[in-house]
């Protein structure tokens, strides 16, 4: 669908008269909880909703603390403007830091620095923004919660208190710290609205120049909140600017239909009319006051009266925000107006640079901020180039933060990888096809220790090339880890890691580190020559193919593993010989990789020699095309009465696990949370490759995979529709998560309703939007500042059983961040998980009964050559020690019903568990 995002308009609209209304004050919830009830539980487990459904209406903020230990801030001269801004963004935990941090880093001229809310104590946070003088502002950014609760805000409200003279903008949860830190009280909303949009009127002040205001006018902002601050209840010093203009949000698609009216007011000297908090003139509160807002109005903006703090209740970074830019650049210019006018200090310049590419870990790491003074810079381009420079430095704790450093200095035992390969023109078709190739080459002895990675659904390009390929040359090897038995509390990653060899020796060892860590370790052994893969038009050159397990969100942020996985957390096949197909031009290339100091095999020839006997055999290719469909036809009387599969929770059950996922949406504690369950059935006999041609035939998909890790007695049947994450040789990152699915019509009329239905439904709208803007944050920890884009968004795709609503997220790698720190930044797939992502899993271990294993997580290949390329693990069968299990659920939102997230979990089971059953002799 075509749009235009809001973001690119640029409308003027100046100071607008306070609606005005007879009742008084806007209609919100008054709170209901005394202060002292609101309590953080260590365990979400243990009564978690009773701990946190209410919300304290008062800061216990003790007094002697305004004030004290206040410092004072270097200035420039009068007239000269920032060349730079030094930002300090506060990351509550959230899922769309990262989206403010690119925004910013474009705005300022230099990325900011992200400090988590619990890594600094006050004293360090005083240091640096007093001793140091090393920022110019502060940014708090979303999160889950409530201000008022400590574990939630950590050090926010301290800063909003203390930090009297930097300038502050704090957003959504960082708005409602504002409020709360100086007395007004925090509620519930009337509802949750989470991935909607409202169109906003404002009252003119700095933070919305050039910004228009009012309904019609083209300003519509997304919001992801279920407390508000309640208006009637601000203190004299915090004056609202901004507030909904009706009561009822958009859906995305319903926001982009409306008519963008830009409503331009002058004053009557034709000048546009502003002001600023912290001026010497102030307005009169009474013309901005609640009393001139329309009741069932929301507060979506406030700034405090005397300094320079503002707060914004709707997320300017989203991607759908219209003027999300305009607000934080319109900080920057506050931000430089403000020490333009301090007089505070005689000092001429500050001498700190910013170290533009900083992430400060947890605990009590030192900042480096290297000194350069600003005469320097105006002199030369020192600036520029120490600016450069700093942009590269990246210290090994930082790969804790998801952006470790590429070390791109081989180690002692480096590999020096050859790659040999053939194509074949316009063979494909001539010899069966994918199917028979696999077959044929790599079908014997029950396909052992094979893997598959099958673009099974090529329509509209959605997929080209599928990879195929077994135990071969003397690279090959299998690695199998498996999470230690830590207990959950203490535990932070490690496990045991077996290897066997081409040679089929084994040897285990103990990966303190985690796997990922050593996956990055092994890639980044590599040496190879680029020339030995020129003109080949895909990434995969040889390398690692298998799954990461769910339970690997350990080694990627999340606290712990409620529930121990049955299957290995990690499976991966080393592939050096291999096949490849081009569906879009129906070429074969064979593949050959080796150790430069090792001859070469005769793999290549061998299996020319094969691909060519197929060519030749047409009798050959038609038998084996009728063999194997006899074997996936089977008639359907032959499997009535056979045992189906037994659900890990009842009907009922599902529908209050959704219920309780609301109850923590409605508290705060989450935008959307992707509840899961378990299908498993006793299958002792069935023939797995049967049973993945099967599925492949019945539901093919663009994703799809076949792996069979025979020593583990595990093959894994996957259908997926969904990519997680891939990286081309170009440095391009790219996402395409899946929210909102509905299935397939009867008829083509009917198909076609049931598209649009899916297509302009408000609950999968904002499902998608929230995992839309969940990927832009994780690609943006990684990406290239200003490089992260949607090319496609809430796009609806068509596959044989069902429609799904599909966006693409794309940004370029940053160079000093390797293919294994892209995977720690997102894994798993937000799609999957909810946002905010950390706490959402927090929530998702404590309700669901069992471990996800490898569904959600991912399935693909990581090649020597520092790509990869990983699909969702969906519509998925394990076979896994004469078990079969199947995952399915769903996003859940404020707009959930819990009957109809219910039916979207079953149809998403429909097609493995159909495929299994058919099978099933």
């Amino acid at each position: 669908m075509n749009f235009t995002l809001c973001a690119s308009s640029e409308f003027v609209y100046p100071c607008v008269e306070s609606l005005r209304r007879s009742n008084g004050g806007m209609a919100v919830p008054k709170s209901f909880a005394k202060p002292g009830d609101f309590t953080r539980k260590d365990n979400v487990q243990i009564s978690y909703r009773d701990a946190r459904k209410a919300v304290v209406t008062r800061p216990l903020m003790p007094e002697h603390l305004e004030g004290s230990l206040m410092g004072t801030k270097h200035v420039e001269e009068p007239n000269q403007k920032l060349d730079f801004v030094r930002t300090l963004l506060i990351d509550n935990h959230d899922s769309y830091t990262y989206n403010i941090y690119q925004e910013l880093s474009i705005i300022n001229g230099l990325p900011p620095v992200v400090v988590r809310n619990d890594d600094w104590m006050w004293k360090d946070a005083f240091h640096y923004l007093y001793e140091e003088n090393a920022f110019d502002n502060i940014v708090i950014s979303p999160g889950p919660g409530s201000p008022a609760c400590a574990t939630d805000i950590g050090i926010c409200n301290r800063l909003l208190i203390e930090c009297r003279d930097i300038p502050i903008l704090g957003v959504c949860l960082g708005h409602q710290a504002l409020g709360y830190a100086h007395g007004a009280q925090v509620v519930h909303a009337s509802e949750p609205v989470h991935g909607r949009l409202s169109e906003i009127e404002h009252n003119g002040c700095g933070l919305f120049h050039d910004i228009p205001s009012g309904r019609n006018s083209g300003f519509k902002v997304v919001r992801y909140h279920s407390l508000i601050i309640d208006a009637d209840s601000l203190p004299k010093e915090i004056i609202p600017i901004a507030w909904t203009s009706s009561a009822d949000p958009l859906s995305f698609f319903k926001a982009q239909n409306y008519d963008v009216i830009p409503n331009v007011h002058k004053s009557q000297s034709g000048k546009q009319n502003s002001f600023d908090s912290f001026s010497t003139i102030l307005p009169n509160r009474s013309s901005c006051s609640v009393d001139n807002m329309e009741r069932r109005k929301v507060l979506m903006g406030i700034m405090h009266s005397t300094r320079p703090h503002y707060g914004v209740q709707f997320h300017p970074e989203s991607i759908a925000t219209c003027y999300g830019r305009q607000i934080f650049k319109n900080f920057r210019d506050i931000t430089e107006d403000y020490w333009l006018r301090s007089r505070l200090s005689s000092t001429n310049e500050r001498d700190f640079l910013y170290n533009a590419c900083m992430q400060v870990s947890r605990a009590s790491r030192s900042l480096r901020v290297p000194r350069i003074s600003r005469s320097a810079k105006n002199k030369d381009d020192r600036f520029v180039r120490e600016a450069s420079r700093c942009h590269q430095i990246m210290s090994n704790e930082d790969e804790q933060n998801h952006v470790g450093m590429f070390n791109v200095t081989q180690s002692i035992g480096a590999k020096h990888l050859r790659l040999n390969w053939r194509k074949f023109d316009q063979l494909a078709s001539q010899v069966g096809g994918a199917r028979n190739i696999f077959c044929e080459l790599l079908g014997g002895h029950e396909a052992e220790n094979t893997f598959w990675l099958d673009s099974s659904s090529i329509e509209k390009r959605r997929a080209r090339f599928s990879f195929m390929g077994g135990k071969g040359g003397s690279l090959w090897k299998q690695v199998t880890f498996k999470l230690s038995n830590e207990s959950e509390k203490d535990f932070k990653g490690g496990g045991l890691l077996s290897i066997e060899d081409a040679q089929g020796f084994s040897r285990s060892i103990y990966l303190e580190e985690g796997f990922l860590d050593y996956l990055k370790k092994e890639l980044l052994s590599f040496c190879y020559e680029e020339k030995d893969f020129e003109g080949l038009p895909f990434d995969f050159c040889g390398g690692y193919v298998g799954y990461i397990g769910y339970n690997l969100k350990v080694e990627c942020g999340a606290a712990s593993n409620r529930h121990k996985s049955k299957n290995p957390d990690a499976c991966f096949f080393f592939a050096d010989n291999f096949i490849v197909i081009d569906h879009c031009h129906d070429d074969i290339y064979i593949m050959s990789v080796r150790e430069e100091a090792t001859a070469m095999t005769p793999w290549l020839d061998d299996t020319e020699q094969k691909l060519l006997n197929l060519n030749a055999s047409g009798k050959k290719k038609l038998e084996c095309k009728k063999k194997l469909e006899e074997q996936t036809s089977q008639p359907a009387s032959v499997f009535q009465g056979k045992t189906g599969f037994a659900a890990e929770k009842s009907r009922e059950q599902y529908m209050k696990d959704v219920e309780k996922c609301m109850e923590y949406i409605k508290d705060g504690e989450s935008y959307e949370l992707c509840l899961t369950t378990q299908l498993r059935k006793q299958v002792e006999e069935i023939n797995s490759l049967r049973l993945y041609l099967h599925l492949r035939d019945k539901n093919p998909a663009p994703y799809a995979a076949w792996l069979n890790f025979s020593r583990e007695r595990l093959c894994i049947c996957c259908s997926s529709p969904e990519r997680f994450l891939r990286l081309d040789r170009n440095g391009m990152l790219e996402a395409k998560p899946i929210k909102g699915t509905i299935s397939r019509g009867t008829t083509k009329e009917e198909d076609e309703l049931l598209r649009l239905q899916l297509q302009y439904s408000e609950k999968d709208q904002a499902e998608n939007l929230m995992i839309v803007d969940l990927l832009r944050n994780d690609l943006g920890s990684v990406c290239e500042p200003g490089s992260v884009h949607v090319p496609h968004l809430m796009d609806v795709e068509s596959y044989a059983t069902v429609h799904t609503m599909v966006s693409t997220i794309r940004g370029k790698k940053r160079s000093n961040v390797s293919a294994v720190d892209c995977v720690r930044a997102a894994f798993p797939g937000g799609s999957m998980t909810g946002a905010p992502k950390l706490r959402s899993m927090e929530l998702l271990d404590s309700i669901e009964s069992c471990a996800r294993g490898i569904y959600s997580g991912s399935i693909g290949f990581f090649s020597y050559n520092q790509t990869f390329d990983l699909n969702i693990v969906i519509r998925t069968v394990v076979l896994h020690e004469d078990e079969a299990s199947i995952g399915a659920g769903g996003a859940i939102v404020a707009l959930s019903n819990p009957e109809d997230e219910y039916e979207e979990m079953v149809l998403k089971t429909r097609a493995p568990t159909k495929a299994v059953m058919d099978l099933d002799l």
